[in-house]
């Protein structure tokens, strides 16, 4: 009998939690409960490390890799690094596996046939890297993985894809980064039966809304799990008494549409039959067999657990297929146990730990998790304090989590600082420029405070100490409180948003409608996936369907008010980063200033996603007949691509009327020198105050160097935004702002109503402040007027 150590497969049930080094975390996670615990787990098998290494080894592999990587002049020159990572990848992908190995695999694949008594069955293969004597390594979840796989000559060239996917541009810089060997690091494949579900959902064995560990809480909707995940179906809700598994508590939600597969591949989505929509998904014996199961699952690991399920259409069994220890309360409630048992901690005694800028006011304490790679984002939890050099549009799932975040780099214009503020999440960035760099000072599992009211990171937990004295309201007799009031504006104040979710948190706000509605948002934490290999995939109705819901959420929820959706702004290193990305995008060594905003609508290449972005403004405004929906073209350089795009939106029906206005970012020099002939195919602009100084003033705003000298209120700046709106008033054009400046600089505000600006659009966290400092300007304009008295400014705007 082959020694585990030695095995090239090795079945679930031979396998247990320990075994992390041998199979990596998810195949360990599903053999721990397979072989130790009387729990219904889908069937399965992993390659191991060993396998990986010898596949490496005995094609030469490894040599070949070894000489490529030490070609590599320099691994911060993306194309350099993406020229060798592709040839890498194409070098595994191309050899022959070792007969031996490929015989063993798809014996084990026969086997599982066997064993479950279905011929070629479904399976998913899904990746797990492991690092072997790297404890703080984690590479987890970021390699490829693969559903619906049928037949054994495609579970091995599956298995092998797998392991290319090791060598993937990122993964292959942060190895080199934290000088981890590639031989050091393997790639197991998990191979497993698939589970077509009817329902799924997720539970956990304490209630996550309280803390109430004598409750389990379970969740279903309708076909696959993933519009839990997504928050696209309210889900049925279910409490179960621990002690007796009975259910306490029930709500049954309406759940509209579902997620289902494709019989060959793939998924897609369709409505829920009118007679199940408003049923519950599962019976009450189901929810308290789930409830047994969790209870047991609990007591074996002994903790807090977070678990998923799914309901198979074919048999109606409940299998289990995902569980990982809650981190939430299971942390909360130690917390509160420490801190009820250690002596207080006053600010005089607490320990300043970084001092940055405090770009989102908040106070809140937690664990540090420091994450110096993309590749390990999906291992953060609810909960943490995110440390980070700094974030990017696809770091927003794990940003969503954070109780709080901290960078090395950025500025109050950063990605980090803009989504935060939205968010309302505490956050410090620029630590660096203050001196130290959070990253150097801040380990993972360090207990902080984040001050970001005052930019300052303390050790441990003072938020006790940091808050203010709670005073009693003053009352006489039965006085009550006023309603707060908002005069009236001629100069609307409208509000940015990005992530559709928080429309509803946000929509009672006196904004006048939403003045930029970010759509990247839609893209990092709805879809996933890059346009074109959805397209390549034959799913392209998933791109409309799912643009559409999200933008739509905000267009109802905001009626009658206006809202302007900006289109898809990413940058190429940012698309990169969504699945399938590599194949389409370029490596740009400056990407800020390449192929992004419209020259990617008209370019061949890639002018059919552009065209499904339309289908969905389409589906939003004459399906679902929201038409205050309004769109943006961000980063037009020439006037010729303004007529290129909005060509092509009319030929796919998109026409300029009374009500469709189509408005264009101003955040290019070019936008303010030309106004007068950009105005020809546009109904405004709204100015991007953060681009356009950076390209005035010729300042990166993120790099710490110069960003000093990064400032809105340049001479330069103000006089290039006077002029637009002198041109694009001539031909009848609005123009608004959404940049950052009015929000950090009411003097900012100032003058762009005394400089007649139709909108000012401001973050949520802004909205209030600056409704009340537009009346107050405007209320000044007119006194200035009629006394003649009033404070005059003698700077000379024209240009």
């Amino acid at each position: 009998m082959v020694e585990r150590e030695n095995a090239n497969v090795l079945w679930f049930d031979e396998l247990r939690r320990k075994d992390v080094d041998l199979v990596g975390g998810k195949s360990s996670s599903l053999g721990e409960m397979t072989s130790a615990m009387d729990v219904p787990v889908p069937y399965g098998f992993a390659t191991t490390a060993t396998a990986y290494r010898r596949f490496m080894k005995e094609t030469g592999i490894n040599d070949q890799v070894n000489a490529l990587l030490a070609g590599i002049k320099d691994y911060e020159d993306a194309d350099e690094l993406h020229a060798t990572c592709s040839k890498i990848r194409q070098i595994i992908v191309d050899a022959k596996m070792p007969d031996y190995l490929a015989e063993e695999i798809e014996d084990a694949y026969k086997e599982l046939s066997q064993k479950v008594g279905e011929k070629d069955p479904f399976v998913a293969i899904r990746s797990s890297a492991t690092a072997e004597d790297l404890p703080d390594a984690s590479f987890a979840g970021q390699q490829e993985s693969y559903l619906n796989i049928k037949g054994a000559k495609d579970v091995v060239k599956k298995v092998q894809e797998c392991y290319a996917s090791l060598f993937t541009d990122r993964a292959t810089y942060y190895r080199q980064k934290q000088g981890y060997p590639h031989e050091k690091v393997a790639l197991s494949a998990a191979v497993q039966m698939m589970v077509f579900s009817k329902a799924a959902g997720i539970m956990f064995s304490v209630d996550v809304t309280n803390g109430d560990d004598s409750k389990i809480v379970i969740d279903g909707i309708y076909g696959l799990g993933e519009y839990i995940v997504l928050g696209k179906v309210t889900p049925d809700h279910f409490i179960v008494d621990k002690k007796t598994l009975k259910i306490v508590d029930r709500e049954i939600t309406t759940k509209p549409v579902r997620l289902i597969r494709k019989p060959g591949s793939g998924v897609e989505q369709e409505d829920v039959p009118a007679d199940i929509k408003d049923k519950p998904v599962l019976t009450d014996d189901q929810v308290e067999e789930l409830a047994g199961y969790v209870k047991k699952v609990e007591d074996h690991y002994g903790c807090y657990m977070d678990m998923e399920y799914a309901l198979d259409e074919r048999t109606n069994k409940l299998w289990i297929v995902q569980a990982r220890p809650e981190t939430v309360w299971s942390r909360r409630n130690k917390e509160k146990k420490n801190a009820e048992e250690a002596p207080k901690m006053s600010v005089a005694d607490a320990e300043v730990v970084v001092k940055g800028l405090p770009a989102s006011p908040g106070l809140a304490a937690g664990k540090a998790h420091v994450i110096e790679s993309p590749d390990d984002i999906d291992n953060f939890k609810e909960g943490e304090v995110l440390v980070t050099l700094m974030t990017s549009p696809d770091w927003v799932p794990a940003m969503k989590k954070a109780k709080a975040i901290v960078t090395n780099n950025g500025g109050m214009t950063c990605h980090a600082a803009i989504v935060s503020r939205e968010m309302q999440i505490p956050c410090i960035v620029g630590t660096k420029s203050r001196g130290t760099a959070v990253m150097d000072v801040v380990k993972t599992g360090d207990v902080i405070t984040v001050d970001a009211k005052n930019g300052i990171v303390y050790k441990g937990d003072i938020v006790a100490s940091l808050q203010p004295k709670e005073t009693k309201p003053t009352t006489v007799g039965t006085t009550v409180a006023a309603a707060e009031y908002f005069a009236p504006t001629a100069t609307q104040v409208m509000m940015n948003l990005g992530d559709p979710e928080l429309i509803d948190k946000y929509a009672d706000l006196p904004a006048d409608g939403i003045g930029l509605m970010r759509e990247e948002f839609l893209w990092t934490s709805y879809i996933h996936e890059h346009p074109l290999y959805l397209i390549e995939k034959g799913e392209p109705e998933k791109v409309v369907n799912m643009l559409a819901e999200g933008i739509a959420k905000v267009a109802r929820t905001i009626a009658p008010r206006p809202m302007v959706l900006r289109l898809s702004d990413f940058k190429s290193s940012e698309y990169r980063n969504l699945k399938g990305g590599e194949k389409y995008e370029p490596v740009e060594p400056a990407d800020l200033l390449g192929w992004r905003g419209a020259s990617r609508y008209y370019d061949p290449k890639y002018v059919e996603a552009f065209k499904l972005e339309l289908g969905a403004v389409k589906k939003v405004r004459n399906e679902f007949g929201l038409k205050n929906l309004n769109v943006m073209i961000p980063f037009v350089r020439t006037v010729e691509e303004a007529k290129k795009v909005t060509d092509i939106m009319a030929t796919e029906g998109l026409h300029r009327s009374a009500d469709f206005k189509i408005f264009m970012m101003a955040e290019i020099p070019s936008n303010i020198i030309l106004a007068d002939q950009f105005n020809q195919y546009v109904d405004g602009y709204s100015i991007g105050s953060n681009d356009l100084a950076m390209l005035i003033l010729g300042c990166d705003r993120n790099n710490d160097t110069v960003s000093r000298l990064f400032d809105e209120r340049n001479l330069a700046v103000k006089r290039a935004i006077r002029h637009l709106i002198k041109v694009a008033h001539k031909d009848g054009k609005t123009v608004s702002i959404c940049g950052q400046a009015p929000s950090e600089y009411p003097e900012f505000t100032e003058f762009l109503v005394q400089s007649g600006i139709d909108y000012v659009s401001v973050n949520p966290d802004m909205v209030k402040q600056t409704k009340r400092n537009v009346a107050h300007f405007e209320q000044r304009i007119v006194l200035d007027k009629a006394t003649g008295r009033g404070r005059q400014d003698t700077t000379d705007y024209e240009w």
